[in-house]
Protein backbone atom coordinates (compact mmCIF):
# COMPACT_ATOMS: atom_id res chain seq x y z
CA UNK A 1 0.00 0.00 0.00
CA UNK A 2 1.31 3.33 -0.95
CA UNK A 3 0.00 6.79 0.32
CA UNK A 4 0.02 9.49 -1.91
CA UNK A 5 -0.09 13.39 -0.85
CA UNK A 6 -2.86 15.51 -2.13
CA UNK A 7 -1.22 18.58 -4.11
CA UNK A 8 -4.47 20.21 -3.04
CA UNK A 9 -4.55 19.99 0.35
CA UNK A 10 -1.23 20.81 -0.04
CA UNK A 11 -1.45 24.20 -1.81
CA UNK A 12 -4.76 25.17 0.50
CA UNK A 13 -3.17 24.84 3.15
CA UNK A 14 0.23 26.41 1.86
CA UNK A 15 -2.00 29.66 0.65
CA UNK A 16 -1.58 32.56 2.67
CA UNK A 17 -4.29 34.96 4.83
CA UNK A 18 -5.83 36.83 2.02
CA UNK A 19 -8.56 39.88 1.84
CA UNK A 20 -10.81 38.15 -0.51
CA UNK A 21 -11.16 34.75 0.16
CA UNK A 22 -12.90 32.95 -2.51
CA UNK A 23 -11.55 29.25 -2.49
CA UNK A 24 -14.07 28.10 0.36
CA UNK A 25 -17.09 25.71 -0.78
CA UNK A 26 -19.04 25.29 2.38
CA UNK A 27 -20.10 28.32 4.87
CA UNK A 28 -18.16 29.05 7.73
CA UNK A 29 -18.94 30.95 11.11
CA UNK A 30 -21.28 28.68 12.89
CA UNK A 31 -21.20 29.74 16.36
CA UNK A 32 -23.70 28.04 18.95
CA UNK A 33 -23.92 27.71 22.74
CA UNK A 34 -23.48 24.06 23.00
CA UNK A 35 -25.85 23.00 26.51
CA UNK A 36 -24.60 19.38 27.60
CA UNK A 37 -25.19 19.84 31.25
CA UNK A 38 -23.71 16.68 32.65
CA UNK A 39 -22.17 14.21 31.03
CA UNK A 40 -20.44 11.09 31.38
CA UNK A 41 -17.25 11.26 29.99
CA UNK A 42 -16.13 7.65 30.86
CA UNK A 43 -19.18 6.27 28.39
CA UNK A 44 -18.31 4.65 25.25
CA UNK A 45 -20.62 3.64 22.43
CA UNK A 46 -18.53 1.13 20.06
CA UNK A 47 -21.85 0.86 17.69
CA UNK A 48 -22.90 4.83 17.84
CA UNK A 49 -24.99 7.01 20.59
CA UNK A 50 -28.47 5.10 19.96
CA UNK A 51 -29.99 8.51 20.53
CA UNK A 52 -27.39 10.38 17.16
CA UNK A 53 -28.08 7.47 15.05
CA UNK A 54 -32.05 7.70 15.65
CA UNK A 55 -31.78 11.34 14.73
CA UNK A 56 -29.83 11.07 11.61
CA UNK A 57 -32.01 7.96 10.97
CA UNK A 58 -34.42 10.25 10.88
CA UNK A 59 -32.81 13.19 8.39
CA UNK A 60 -31.44 10.56 5.84
CA UNK A 61 -35.38 9.12 6.01
CA UNK A 62 -33.48 5.51 6.82
CA UNK A 63 -33.04 2.84 9.42
CA UNK A 64 -30.52 3.19 12.47
CA UNK A 65 -28.55 0.45 11.15
CA UNK A 66 -28.00 1.74 8.36
CA UNK A 67 -26.06 4.39 9.73
CA UNK A 68 -22.25 4.64 10.66
CA UNK A 69 -21.51 8.29 12.95
CA UNK A 70 -17.81 8.65 12.95
CA UNK A 71 -15.50 11.71 14.84
CA UNK A 72 -12.94 11.72 11.50
CA UNK A 73 -15.80 13.37 8.92
CA UNK A 74 -16.76 12.56 5.33
CA UNK A 75 -13.21 11.96 4.39
CA UNK A 76 -12.26 9.30 7.02
CA UNK A 77 -15.28 7.74 6.25
CA UNK A 78 -14.15 7.53 2.98
CA UNK A 79 -10.90 6.43 3.76
CA UNK A 80 -12.49 3.73 5.87
CA UNK A 81 -14.81 2.47 3.29
CA UNK A 82 -12.17 2.61 0.34
CA UNK A 83 -9.91 0.60 2.25
CA UNK A 84 -12.45 -2.53 3.56
CA UNK A 85 -13.86 -2.51 -0.03
CA UNK A 86 -10.02 -3.29 -1.40
CA UNK A 87 -10.17 -6.16 0.75
CA UNK A 88 -12.98 -7.69 -1.43
CA UNK A 89 -11.40 -10.91 -2.88
CA UNK A 90 -10.90 -10.59 -6.75
CA UNK A 91 -11.70 -7.30 -6.71
CA UNK A 92 -8.71 -5.22 -7.58
CA UNK A 93 -9.83 -1.81 -9.48
CA UNK A 94 -11.54 0.68 -8.31
CA UNK A 95 -13.38 3.20 -10.84
CA UNK A 96 -13.23 7.21 -9.79
CA UNK A 97 -15.06 9.89 -12.05
CA UNK A 98 -13.20 12.57 -13.76
CA UNK A 99 -12.84 15.55 -13.37
CA UNK A 100 -12.94 14.64 -9.50
CA UNK A 101 -11.76 15.40 -5.96
CA UNK A 102 -8.29 15.24 -5.95
CA UNK A 103 -7.80 13.99 -2.36
CA UNK A 104 -10.49 10.71 -2.88
CA UNK A 105 -8.87 10.18 -5.93
CA UNK A 106 -5.91 9.87 -3.78
CA UNK A 107 -7.20 7.69 -1.32
CA UNK A 108 -8.33 5.07 -4.33
CA UNK A 109 -4.60 5.43 -5.04
CA UNK A 110 -3.53 4.45 -2.16
CA UNK A 111 -5.72 1.10 -1.86
CA UNK A 112 -5.84 0.30 -5.15
CA UNK A 113 -3.62 -1.48 -7.76
CA UNK A 114 -5.45 -0.25 -10.97
CA UNK A 115 -7.61 2.90 -10.86
CA UNK A 116 -10.00 3.29 -13.99
CA UNK A 117 -11.19 7.14 -14.77
CA UNK A 118 -14.69 7.68 -16.38
CA UNK A 119 -15.45 10.92 -17.86
CA UNK A 120 -17.87 13.18 -17.00
CA UNK A 121 -17.60 15.92 -20.09
CA UNK A 122 -18.36 19.34 -20.54
CA UNK A 123 -20.10 19.02 -23.98
CA UNK A 124 -22.58 16.71 -22.05
CA UNK A 125 -23.13 19.04 -18.56
CA UNK A 126 -20.77 17.14 -17.12
CA UNK A 127 -23.24 13.89 -16.71
CA UNK A 128 -22.57 10.66 -16.74
CA UNK A 129 -22.46 8.54 -19.94
CA UNK A 130 -24.12 4.83 -18.76
CA UNK A 131 -23.03 3.36 -22.28
CA UNK A 132 -18.87 4.49 -21.08
CA UNK A 133 -19.84 3.21 -17.54
CA UNK A 134 -21.01 -0.15 -18.54
CA UNK A 135 -17.77 -0.38 -20.95
CA UNK A 136 -15.78 0.29 -17.75
CA UNK A 137 -16.90 -1.28 -15.02
CA UNK A 138 -15.83 -4.79 -14.61
CA UNK A 139 -16.64 -8.25 -12.57
CA UNK A 140 -13.09 -6.92 -11.00
CA UNK A 141 -13.97 -3.88 -10.01
CA UNK A 142 -14.90 -3.62 -6.12
CA UNK A 143 -16.17 0.27 -6.72
CA UNK A 144 -17.27 2.56 -8.07
CA UNK A 145 -16.24 6.51 -6.36
CA UNK A 146 -18.61 9.47 -7.55
CA UNK A 147 -19.77 12.50 -5.93
CA UNK A 148 -23.30 14.08 -5.97
CA UNK A 149 -23.36 17.10 -6.27
CA UNK A 150 -20.44 16.54 -8.59
CA UNK A 151 -17.41 17.81 -7.39
CA UNK A 152 -16.11 20.54 -8.77
CA UNK A 153 -19.47 21.44 -11.38
CA UNK A 154 -22.29 21.02 -8.88
CA UNK A 155 -24.34 18.73 -10.95
CA UNK A 156 -26.57 16.73 -9.36
CA UNK A 157 -28.19 13.09 -10.47
CA UNK A 158 -32.04 12.60 -10.79
CA UNK A 159 -33.58 10.18 -9.04
CA UNK A 160 -33.96 8.15 -12.18
CA UNK A 161 -30.35 8.42 -13.28
CA UNK A 162 -29.37 7.06 -9.45
CA UNK A 163 -31.24 4.49 -10.24
CA UNK A 164 -29.47 3.32 -13.88
CA UNK A 165 -25.90 4.28 -12.08
CA UNK A 166 -27.05 1.39 -9.91
CA UNK A 167 -28.19 -0.88 -12.06
CA UNK A 168 -25.54 -1.32 -14.08
CA UNK A 169 -23.41 -1.79 -10.67
CA UNK A 170 -25.84 -4.70 -10.05
CA UNK A 171 -24.42 -5.99 -12.85
CA UNK A 172 -21.05 -6.63 -12.08
CA UNK A 173 -21.85 -6.70 -7.96
CA UNK A 174 -19.57 -3.32 -7.89
CA UNK A 175 -20.33 -1.30 -4.80
CA UNK A 176 -21.61 2.55 -5.39
CA UNK A 177 -19.02 5.07 -3.07
CA UNK A 178 -21.06 8.51 -3.39
CA UNK A 179 -19.94 11.57 -1.60
CA UNK A 180 -22.55 13.60 -1.11
CA UNK A 181 -21.51 16.28 1.45
CA UNK A 182 -22.68 18.93 -0.98
CA UNK A 183 -26.62 17.49 -1.09
CA UNK A 184 -27.23 18.42 2.75
CA UNK A 185 -27.38 22.15 1.25
CA UNK A 186 -30.70 20.85 -0.37
CA UNK A 187 -31.74 17.53 0.98
CA UNK A 188 -35.33 17.46 0.10
CA UNK A 189 -34.46 17.90 -3.50
CA UNK A 190 -31.04 15.18 -3.74
CA UNK A 191 -31.93 12.13 -1.60
CA UNK A 192 -29.13 9.77 -0.99
CA UNK A 193 -27.91 7.50 -3.62
CA UNK A 194 -28.31 4.34 -1.04
CA UNK A 195 -32.46 4.45 -1.59
CA UNK A 196 -31.85 3.50 -4.56
CA UNK A 197 -29.50 0.58 -3.85
CA UNK A 198 -29.74 -0.55 -0.02
CA UNK A 199 -27.04 -3.01 -0.58
CA UNK A 200 -24.56 -1.82 -3.01
CA UNK A 201 -25.29 1.63 -2.39
CA UNK A 202 -22.63 3.67 -0.07
CA UNK A 203 -23.00 7.51 0.59
CA UNK A 204 -20.80 9.67 2.54
CA UNK A 205 -21.41 12.98 4.11
CA UNK A 206 -21.43 15.35 6.47
CA UNK A 207 -22.47 18.82 7.88
CA UNK A 208 -19.20 20.53 7.40
CA UNK A 209 -19.95 22.15 4.13
CA UNK A 210 -23.87 22.66 4.08
CA UNK A 211 -24.08 24.40 7.79
CA UNK A 212 -20.23 25.76 8.61
CA UNK A 213 -19.63 22.47 11.03
CA UNK A 214 -16.65 21.53 10.15
CA UNK A 215 -15.17 21.76 13.63
CA UNK A 216 -17.63 19.05 14.73
CA UNK A 217 -16.05 16.26 12.60
CA UNK A 218 -18.84 13.88 12.38
CA UNK A 219 -19.09 11.63 9.33
CA UNK A 220 -21.97 9.92 8.07
CA UNK A 221 -22.11 7.07 6.17
CA UNK A 222 -25.27 4.99 5.02
CA UNK A 223 -24.49 1.97 3.81
CA UNK A 224 -26.26 -1.84 4.50
CA UNK A 225 -25.94 -3.25 7.81
CA UNK A 226 -23.03 -5.38 6.85
CA UNK A 227 -21.22 -2.15 5.67
CA UNK A 228 -22.21 -0.32 8.84
CA UNK A 229 -20.78 -3.05 11.07
CA UNK A 230 -18.15 -3.67 9.87
CA UNK A 231 -16.82 -0.06 9.24
CA UNK A 232 -17.56 0.05 13.58
CA UNK A 233 -15.24 -2.44 13.76
CA UNK A 234 -12.45 -0.53 11.95
CA UNK A 235 -13.09 2.41 13.96
CA UNK A 236 -13.05 -0.33 17.36
CA UNK A 237 -9.55 -1.98 15.98
CA UNK A 238 -8.03 1.03 15.39
CA UNK A 239 -9.40 4.20 17.34
CA UNK A 240 -10.73 2.09 20.10
CA UNK A 241 -14.35 3.63 20.39
CA UNK A 242 -15.42 7.33 18.36
CA UNK A 243 -16.09 10.53 20.40
CA UNK A 244 -19.26 10.27 22.81
CA UNK A 245 -18.61 13.73 23.13
CA UNK A 246 -19.21 14.45 19.00
CA UNK A 247 -22.41 12.44 18.64
CA UNK A 248 -23.65 14.15 21.93
CA UNK A 249 -22.84 17.21 20.31
CA UNK A 250 -24.44 16.31 17.29
CA UNK A 251 -27.55 15.34 19.15
CA UNK A 252 -27.52 18.85 20.74
CA UNK A 253 -27.42 20.23 17.11
CA UNK A 254 -29.69 18.28 15.77
CA UNK A 255 -32.63 19.15 18.47
CA UNK A 256 -32.37 22.66 19.43
CA UNK A 257 -29.89 23.77 16.91
CA UNK A 258 -31.46 22.82 14.32
CA UNK A 259 -33.33 25.78 13.48
CA UNK A 260 -30.42 27.70 14.29
CA UNK A 261 -28.26 25.80 11.59
CA UNK A 262 -30.88 26.18 9.09
CA UNK A 263 -31.36 30.12 9.54
CA UNK A 264 -27.24 30.23 8.97
CA UNK A 265 -27.61 28.36 5.99
CA UNK A 266 -30.08 31.12 4.54
CA UNK A 267 -27.45 33.56 4.85
CA UNK A 268 -25.77 32.81 2.29
CA UNK A 269 -28.96 33.04 -0.29
CA UNK A 270 -28.40 36.54 -0.95
CA UNK A 271 -24.32 35.78 -1.18
CA UNK A 272 -25.40 33.27 -4.07
CA UNK A 273 -28.08 35.01 -5.94
CA UNK A 274 -24.93 38.23 -6.32
CA UNK A 275 -22.77 35.55 -7.38
CA UNK A 276 -24.79 34.20 -9.96
CA UNK A 277 -25.62 37.29 -11.32
CA UNK A 278 -22.10 38.70 -11.69
CA UNK A 279 -21.42 35.37 -13.36
CA UNK A 280 -23.81 36.08 -16.15
CA UNK A 281 -23.11 39.62 -17.04
CA UNK A 282 -19.07 38.67 -16.75
CA UNK A 283 -18.45 38.55 -20.37
CA UNK A 284 -14.94 36.87 -20.09
CA UNK A 285 -16.26 33.72 -17.37
CA UNK A 286 -19.14 31.17 -18.58
CA UNK A 287 -20.11 28.84 -15.61
CA UNK A 288 -21.62 25.53 -14.73
CA UNK A 289 -25.64 26.23 -13.32
CA UNK A 290 -25.15 24.77 -10.16
CA UNK A 291 -28.18 24.64 -7.71
CA UNK A 292 -26.76 23.57 -4.59
CA UNK A 293 -24.09 24.78 -2.59
CA UNK A 294 -21.98 27.54 -2.70
CA UNK A 295 -19.30 26.95 -5.17
CA UNK A 296 -19.53 27.88 -9.14
CA UNK A 297 -17.01 25.65 -11.42
CA UNK A 298 -16.14 28.42 -13.71
CA UNK A 299 -14.49 28.45 -17.60
CA UNK A 300 -11.93 32.07 -18.23
CA UNK A 301 -10.11 32.84 -21.40
CA UNK A 302 -6.86 32.50 -19.14
CA UNK A 303 -5.05 29.57 -20.44
CA UNK A 304 -3.25 28.46 -17.18
CA UNK A 305 -5.32 29.28 -14.23
CA UNK A 306 -2.70 27.59 -11.65
CA UNK A 307 -0.02 30.00 -12.79
CA UNK A 308 -2.22 32.67 -13.05
CA UNK A 309 -3.66 32.46 -9.09
CA UNK A 310 0.13 31.70 -7.58
CA UNK A 311 1.59 34.18 -9.70
CA UNK A 312 -1.07 36.86 -10.12
CA UNK A 313 -4.37 37.13 -7.91
CA UNK A 314 -2.44 35.62 -4.99
CA UNK A 315 0.43 38.00 -4.67
CA UNK A 316 -1.11 41.19 -6.45
CA UNK A 317 -4.61 41.06 -5.64
CA UNK A 318 -4.32 39.10 -2.17
CA UNK A 319 -7.08 37.04 -3.67
CA UNK A 320 -8.01 32.91 -3.75
CA UNK A 321 -10.17 31.12 -6.06
CA UNK A 322 -9.13 27.51 -6.35
CA UNK A 323 -7.15 26.60 -9.45
CA UNK A 324 -9.24 24.11 -12.01
CA UNK A 325 -5.77 21.81 -11.90
CA UNK A 326 -6.52 20.16 -8.70
CA UNK A 327 -9.95 17.96 -9.94
CA UNK A 328 -8.32 17.54 -13.69
CA UNK A 329 -5.69 15.15 -12.18
CA UNK A 330 -5.14 11.98 -14.56
CA UNK A 331 -2.34 10.62 -12.98
CA UNK A 332 -0.36 12.99 -10.38
CA UNK A 333 1.24 15.75 -12.56
CA UNK A 334 -0.53 19.32 -12.34
CA UNK A 335 -2.47 19.51 -15.75
CA UNK A 336 -2.82 23.04 -17.44
CA UNK A 337 -6.49 24.22 -17.84
CA UNK A 338 -8.29 27.49 -18.09
CA UNK A 339 -11.15 27.07 -15.30
CA UNK A 340 -11.56 27.45 -11.27
CA UNK A 341 -13.48 26.82 -8.85
CA UNK A 342 -14.98 30.03 -6.81
CA UNK A 343 -16.46 29.39 -3.42
CA UNK A 344 -18.14 32.09 -1.45
CA UNK A 345 -18.23 30.10 1.41
CA UNK A 346 -15.84 32.52 3.65
CA UNK A 347 -17.64 35.68 2.64
CA UNK A 348 -19.60 36.42 5.52
CA UNK A 349 -22.96 37.47 4.58
CA UNK A 350 -23.19 39.88 8.12
CA UNK A 351 -20.53 42.33 6.00
CA UNK A 352 -22.76 43.16 2.93
CA UNK A 353 -20.21 44.78 0.72
CA UNK A 354 -17.45 42.30 1.33
CA UNK A 355 -18.39 40.15 -1.61
CA UNK A 356 -18.99 43.00 -4.09
CA UNK A 357 -15.33 43.70 -3.13
CA UNK A 358 -14.50 40.56 -4.03
CA UNK A 359 -16.20 40.54 -7.39
CA UNK A 360 -14.49 43.56 -8.34
CA UNK A 361 -11.53 42.26 -7.49
CA UNK A 362 -11.57 38.89 -9.34
CA UNK A 363 -13.07 40.86 -12.26
CA UNK A 364 -9.56 43.00 -11.69
CA UNK A 365 -7.51 39.80 -11.83
CA UNK A 366 -9.28 38.44 -14.34
CA UNK A 367 -8.58 40.95 -16.79
CA UNK A 368 -4.61 41.08 -15.29
CA UNK A 369 -4.66 37.59 -16.07
CA UNK A 370 -5.91 38.24 -19.71
CA UNK A 371 -3.51 40.84 -20.06
CA UNK A 372 0.03 39.05 -19.40
CA UNK A 373 -1.15 36.12 -20.90
CA UNK A 374 -1.16 33.41 -17.84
Amino acid sequence: MRRLPSSYLNWYLQVPKVKHDLKSSGITNFKWKLNLQEVDLTQNYVHGNPEALKLAANHYKVKPENICISGDGASGQNTRILELLSSRKNKSEVVVEYPAYEPMLRQAQTYFRNVKRIERKKRDSYKFDLDVLERTISDKTAALVITNPHAPSGVTFSRKESAEIMGVAQKHDCYVVCDEIYAEFDREKIPPLFAADKELGIVTTSFSKAYGLGGLKAGFVLASKEIVDELYSNVLSTAGSDSNVVELALINLLTTGRQAMEEHQRKWLENRRKTVKWLSQTDSLSYTPNNSGVFFWVETKINDTYKWVNKCTLPEFSLAVVPGAFFLFKKYEINQTNQFRLGIGNITPDNPTALDKALLSLGKALKQGQKLRF
